[in-house]
């Protein structure tokens, strides 16, 4: 029996003990986030699935696992499909897969700390028709057979200086407060951990790639707040840095805190704050108002100072994978280098170039075939060399106290064929499509998006991906609440009209499955534009992103005499922005790779 057909029966004996004839894992935690710690990866434990996104329901005799388009492929390579069968979202939720398979009159579990209000009104609906009950766990089985299961993170909490946050936590605060009087209410809860730490000015290393703290809170309408966090985990420079207006208390007492607020008009947010702690505001007699977190919309929209720290941290940036992908121009054709190397390499420069703390998610490293899986993580199991006459994808990104970044290039190893040089050129359409957009005030991204696909949809083509995220200022690599994708598309974020001063990136792609995988990414700032004789407000995109794009993968003919004067205007400031930081045989690679068109 394998390690994960064990543990599937492990949980299975574990659910007859708890009188349960199913059970919902779901890839999240206590606060919803996207990247987990060690300690809340359940599905990867029970499945083996990597993603960074699914969830999985298990019953007596079937289980299924539940990915978007992102992770088709990937899921069937990381989970056993005698075992496990793949279902697809948006197509199939876990509510109405339950409903057609669950046993009827069946008790189904739940966490209440993993799950939304809304998903589990769904749930039960959905279950009810089937005549079976969903039931809230007070543990969760699969902690109860996972043995040797990490402990949650002991990391300090550190402080994000105000000359880089633009503001004082006390002015967020306070502006919360202000905000909080007018919904006539006496406290807001923040259970996001980026809305945390970006509202005290904090930053912290519980959760891989995202500089976050495993926290909770609750903001008051006279400016205060209450801080749930391990006490532990705060110094005394983070103690003097709160000051008086912050209380802290331990993260364990903070059921028992909502539990206080009888009588309270409390605001909690339904996309963001678990169920269970709606039930227990509900319990406790409080008055609750289902409204966005206050901080979601603030922390999307940057100041001066975070927009300045994201352009130096991205021109730093830009000069380490220049580096590296003239590295990889030299070394690749003479074969020998892998997907692991190449990660390793990339990595080390952006080591060099100063204060990198962490990735700010896993690099996908793609070598032929393998970049044709969108969400791909490179393994000991999968690792594959970059070999000649195949492209080879890189997606990655820094985390550093000023920026986070987040790009993508594809690069040919040896001979391009011509199949591919059109694939590339109409993804590089898309992408100054999107580039060079001007758009009133209150566009939605999701109104942008097909600029990015008609130059594949011509061809009949597409990419099961959103166009575009947000960006967090040294915080979360895909940020709500704007994005540029398709309505419905699972891709984080809503569909917020954009505002001046959010980040995005702006990532066409295109795979061939088997063969190869193309995108270009850069990150983009929505920015006010002047237009002559405009009626309302109009806005565009700078780009933040600076990186040589692969000359030999674009076809200069399909290109309209625009799209040349943006690439090389484009071309002209790579070397402006990241050739000053080059010398040598990198520098001279940089300007043969930018010549004008």
């Amino acid at each position: 029996m394998s390690t994960y057909e064990a543990r599937l029966a492990a949980l299975r004996e574990q659910l007859k003990a708890d009188r349960l004839d199913g059970f919902v894992v779901p890839l999240t935690d206590e606060h919803m986030s996207e990247y987990v710690g060690s300690y809340a990866q359940r599905l990867a434990w029970l499945t083996g699935f990597q993603g960074s996104a699914g969830s999985a329901a298990v019953l007596p005799e079937e289980a299924a696992i539940f990915v978007d388009g992102r992770y088709t492929l990937q899921v069937r390579d990381q989970v056993d499909g005698r075992h496990w069968s793949y279902q697809s979202v948006p197509e199939t939720s876990v509510a109405d897969w339950l409903k057609a398979h669950a046993p009827d009159g069946g008790r189904i579990g739940y966490d209440p700390w993993l799950h939304t209000k809304d998903w589990v009104i769904r749930a039960k609906e959905a279950l009810g028709e089937r005549g079976a009950e969903l039931v809230a766990v007070r543990r969760n089985p699969i902690d109860a057979v996972w043995a040797d299961k990490p402990e949650p993170s002991k990391a300090r909490l550190i402080v994000q200086p105000d000359a880089l946050a633009g503001k004082s936590a006390a002015a967020k605060r306070q502006e919360m407060a202000d905000w909080l009087r007018e919904q006539k209410a006496d406290a807001a809860v923040l259970s996001a951990l980026d809305s945390i730490a970006w509202t005290f000015n904090v930053r912290g290393a519980d959760v891989e790639h995202t500089p976050v703290a495993l926290s909770f809170a609750l903001v008051n309408d006279d400016g205060t707040a209450e801080l749930f966090v391990a006490p532990e985990k705060i110094g005394e420079e983070v103690r003097q840095h709160l000051g008086n207006g912050v209380r802290v208390h331990d993260r364990n007492a903070f059921e028992a805190h909502l539990g206080s607020l009888a009588g309270k008009t409390v605001v909690a947010d339904p996309e963001r704050a678990v169920a269970a702690i709606f039930e227990a505001l509900e319990k406790a007699g409080a008055r609750v108002v289902q409204k966005r977190d206050p901080a979601v919309l603030p922390k999307a929209i940057k100041n001066r100072a975070e927009i300045e720290g994201h352009r130096a941290a991205q021109a730093r940036d830009g000069a380490a994978l220049t580096r590296f992908l003239h590295w990889i121009s030299v070394e690749a054709p003479k074969g020998g280098v892998d997907e692991l190397a190449a990660v390793a390499k990339l990595h080390a420069f952006r080591q060099a170039c100063g204060d990198l703390r962490d990735t700010s998610f896993d690099t996908i490293s793609g070598a032929g075939p393998n970049g044709a899986i969108v969400h791909y993580r490179v393994s000991e199991e999968t690792n594959r060399p970059l070999e000649r006459d195949s492209l080879y994808l890189v997606d990655s990104g820094g985390q550093y106290p000023d920026g986070t970044t987040d790009v993508t290039r594809t690069v040919a190893i040896g001979e391009p064929t011509a199949e591919m040089r059109d694939r590339f050129t109409r993804v590089l359409k898309g992408h100054i499509a999107i580039a060079t957009a001007v758009f009133p005030a209150g566009t939605r991204g999701s109104q942008l998006d097909t600029l990015a696909r008609q130059y594949l949809w011509r061809a009949g083509l597409d990419y099961a991906h959103g166009t575009g995220h947000g960006v967090g200022a040294y915080l979360a690599v895909h940020e709500g609440p704007q994005r540029i994708s398709p309505v419905g598309s699972s891709q984080a974020g809503g569909d917020e009209p954009l505002q001046a001063g959010m980040f995005l990136s702006n990532e066409p792609g295109y795979y061939k499955t088997g063969e190869y995988g193309i995108r270009i990414e850069n990150l983009v700032l929505v920015e006010p534009r002047e237009v002559e004789g405009a009626e309302k407000a109009v806005l565009g995109f700078e780009t933040l992103t600076f990186a040589p794009l692969d000359p030999r993968l674009i076809v200069a003919e399909m290109l309209s005499p625009e799209e040349r004067d943006w690439l090389n205007a484009y071309n002209a400031k790579v070397l402006k922005v990241v050739g000053p930081q080059l010398d040598g045989e990198v520098l001279a690679w940089l300007k043969e790779q930018c010549r004008p068109l």
